[in-house]
């Protein structure tokens, strides 16, 4: 291993990053056949890792994957890979494919499932300076998969309706792109929850919006009826987007990020709201807190 190269986990090895592979034939590689998760580790406590693997574990089972490791196991071997990497900050990302099998769709071909562990530093996805300085967001002409379709409750590999969006974002000069299901209601952006906030109460899509059941997103609800403020789940419209006084988009990657643009709608005053800057400030306490996670050593 060269000096400074982090170290992968990869069915039971740890392999230089630069050596880790999977075969061509693995069906997550094939066909997006698996699951994963992205969890943070924040100095040394390894923020809701719990309710990450019970996420890992649901999505799993709703796509008939059986994960060879128990949970216990699991959990053991993310705080093993962080500190054979020695890092206390860092982003994991846990994946389960359904293994190596042949170019049919045959998931009996498969022998047994693959795990693979990546952890390394990484800053939140769109940046730490637009927490001050807010996104800029569109609605995508892409429509996220019907509930009774490719279900983003499950957070499988598939991620092309998210990749599709983002692409028309990047195309348009902007942050990021909000989905809206089937209906036409909200449902997130390419891979956050979306909030907003209209005179002091905060609503968000409701997971039949074809939403993933963000565990950032459960956080900062339990963070909102905390302090104090009416939060509802409930479907909205892009009309209610573009007059809402604050929006915000939540999500492990991204944190909490605030939105002062939609479709070239400029949103509530076009900077961060008060409320995202509270929200912002109380999950900055929690995410380093043991009690909201898991201790790395």
């Amino acid at each position: 291993m060269s000096r400074g190269e982090f170290l992968v986990y990869v069915d039971g090895e740890y392999i230089p990053r630069s050596q880790a592979r999977v075969s061509v034939f693995d069906h997550g590689f094939l066909y997006g056949d698996g699951v994963f998760e992205g969890i943070r580790c924040y100095d040394g406590v390894v923020f809701k890792l719990v309710e990450h693997i019970d996420r890992l574990y649901e999505s799993a089972k709703s796509i008939m994957l059986d994960v060879p490791m128990k949970k216990e196991e699991m959990v053991n071997t993310v705080l093993e890979t962080i500190r054979k990497n020695g890092l206390r900050d860092a982003y994991i990302r846990l994946i389960v494919t359904r293994g190596v099998g042949d170019l049919g769709l045959d998931p009996r071909k498969c022998s047994k499932p693959s795990i693979i562990i990546i952890v390394q530093p990484m800053e939140p996805l769109l940046g730490r300076e637009v927490r001050e300085k807010g996104v800029k967001l569109i609605i995508s002409s892409v429509r996220r998969d019907r509930v009774d379709a490719t279900s983003h409750q499950a957070k499988t590999l598939n991620y092309l309706n998210s990749i599709l969006a983002k692409i028309e974002a990047i195309n348009a000069g902007v942050d990021d792109a909000i989905l809206l299901d089937d209906r036409g209601f909200v449902s997130e952006a390419s891979a956050a929850n979306l909030f907003i906030v209209k005179n002091s109460v905060i609503s968000t899509p409701p997971q039949t919006a074809g939403i993933l059941p963000g565990i950032t997103r459960s956080v900062v609800i339990e963070l909102a009826k905390k302090i104090g403020y009416r939060i509802e789940e409930r479907d909205i419209t892009p009309y209610e987007l573009y007059t809402a006084d604050e929006v915000f988009l939540t999500g492990t990657a991204a944190e909490l990020v605030p939105v002062i643009e939609i479709s070239k709608r400029k949103i509530g005053d076009g900077v961060p709201g008060p409320i995202t800057k509270k929200l912002i400030e109380e999950f900055d306490k929690v995410k380093r807190d043991p009690s909201y996670g898991v201790k790395v050593y």
